[in-house]
């Protein structure tokens, strides 16, 4: 049954209920999460499994220590601020910590007293809900195609995109040993190594596979850990190497924010509909903040 041939079943049902009741369906219809198991699919299951695997071998905050860069950086943030997992822990595992007293939704504002605020979470992995989002609605049939996550740390985007797409190869590049040991246990176990392939490599060194890349993949890569003067030069390399027409680069969050002055001319952006409802782990916000261009 096609969504066409779905809908018209639908809107027959609906003329079949009493009109009072019709509300109460469609409200539960959106809010409740009984129809979820419908939505769990293997692959999702696949990438649950995943996250079971890397949690335990990860701090609690999912940072190494040989991550001094982005340590130092968030320190800096204008409000406290901690890096929550996206990809290892669903919005219900983060309440779960905080009510066991392991995690915090809060800081003090001064010491001994009920004056609190938010902290600001933020993530460097997406989550399984919005990678199946950015591989079965945002990006279009991948056979035959080159995917490149750069900075691609728990290897989330490579996963998924071996589990959902067709890609024919996806590239992770990635800088910290510790994550590329991670990336390769996980290749390794799962038998991904047909299609995936982690590189140890600064992006700027890969000229010859960017030029044949037809999907680049960046999400919150560069902010954290590099200087400004090191964004600049990857972002100028990238611009001037991933050149091919047609191709297509996925970014959080947008060139605009990331690039200003130098974004003009090289690309274009590309509508995308966020109103997809893809599981109560659904965040339409979270899923805003994914942008998608095409090389003019």
């Amino acid at each position: 049954m096609n969504f066409d041939e779905a809908k018209l079943e639908l809107q027959q049902l609906l003329n079949k209920v009493s009109p009072p009741e019709v509300g109460k369906l469609l409200d539960w219809m959106k809010n409740s999460d009984e129809l979820d198991h419908l939505l769990l699919d293997n692959n999702k299951l696949i990438l649950q499994n995943i996250a079971d695997d890397l949690r335990p071998r990860l701090p609690l905050e999912a940072m190494f220590p040989s991550e001094a860069a982005a340590h130092q950086k968030m320190q800096q943030c204008a409000r406290p601020t901690v890096h929550v997992d996206s990809f290892l822990y669903s919005d219900e595992q983060v309440d779960a910590l905080c009510e066991e007293g392991a995690m915090s939704r809060n800081y003090c504002l001064s010491c001994g007293s009920f004056r609190t605020a938010p902290l600001e979470f933020i993530s460097h992995s997406f989550s399984a809900t919005e990678l199946q989002f950015l591989f079965q609605n945002l990006l279009p049939d991948l056979s035959g195609r080159t995917v490149v996550d750069v900075g691609s740390r728990l290897g989330a985007v490579l996963y998924a995109g071996y589990l959902y797409s067709s890609a024919s190869r996806l590239f992770g590049l990635e800088l910290n040993e510790d994550f590329i040991r991670l990336q390769n246990d996980i290749v390794h176990k799962y038998k991904f190594s047909d299609r995936v392939q982690v590189l140890h490599a600064d992006v700027c060194t890969q000229e010859v596979l960017l030029s044949s890349t037809d999907v680049l993949i960046m999400n919150n890569v560069f902010e954290y850990f590099m200087e400004s003067s090191q964004q600049v030069r990857a972002w100028s390399f990238i611009m001037q190497t991933f050149r091919r027409r047609g191709s297509l680069l996925v970014t959080v969050p947008s060139l605009q924010e990331s690039l200003s002055a130098l974004q003009p001319g090289w690309v274009e952006e590309l509508p995308v509909d966020y109103d997809v409802y893809l599981g109560r782990d659904t965040d339409p916000e979270a899923l805003r903040q994914i942008h998608l261009y095409r090389i003019m």
